[in-house]
């Protein structure tokens, strides 16, 4: 499928970018290389060139109907504040999994729940999806606070590779 921009009221989701225009790779790195950040995301990026490689993997996972994700982006600038997604796309069975991230500078400010909540109304709308997952390792705070302010709610925690990951779930029917 192609990428879809959409209004999140003071925020807008676009497809992550790196051309003349606008070049979200800096602030990509900045976040994956941020020590809070490493502590709960699993993918490694740790130079300009991994972020673009980042980049092209988000487009082709659009176009793969794998994922939707988008660069939550200040209105004015178009800066790159965060990233939400839809991962996990099964779209015969209306399902999917939540995954976000924010910028160190930018975070405490409602960007990825405003952002997440755009993207599920268009999961929902759009996809026809009815049902999203969150998942998050026991001890992530902020992603707690996410998935509540999204009104997802707790489902269950399995363990993975030794980590207690917690399961909340959303209808969006």
């Amino acid at each position: 499928m192609e990428p879809v921009e959409i209004n999140a009221g003071r925020y807008y989701l676009r497809q992550l970018r790196a051309d003349d225009r606008i070049d979200d790779r800096p602030s990509i790195l900045d976040a994956f290389t941020d020590p809070v950040s490493r502590r709960w995301i699993s993918h490694r990026i740790l130079d300009l060139a991994a972020a673009g490689d980042y980049v092209a993997l988000r487009a082709r996972q659009w176009a793969d109907d794998e994922r939707c994700s988008w660069a939550v982006a200040d209105q004015n600038t178009g800066e790159l504040l965060g990233e939400v997604g839809l991962k996990d796309l099964d779209l015969r069975a209306g399902t999917a999994a939540a995954a976000c991230w924010t910028a160190p500078r930018h975070r405490n400010r409602g960007v990825v729940s405003e952002g997440l909540a755009a993207a599920m109304r268009f999961g929902a709308g759009a996809l026809g999806l009815n049902r999203v997952d969150y998942l998050f390792q026991d001890g992530n705070e902020p992603s707690r606070r996410v998935a509540e302010k999204c009104g997802f709610g707790f489902h269950r925690t399995i363990d993975e590779c030794g980590a207690k990951v917690h399961v909340w779930t959303r209808s969006l029917v």
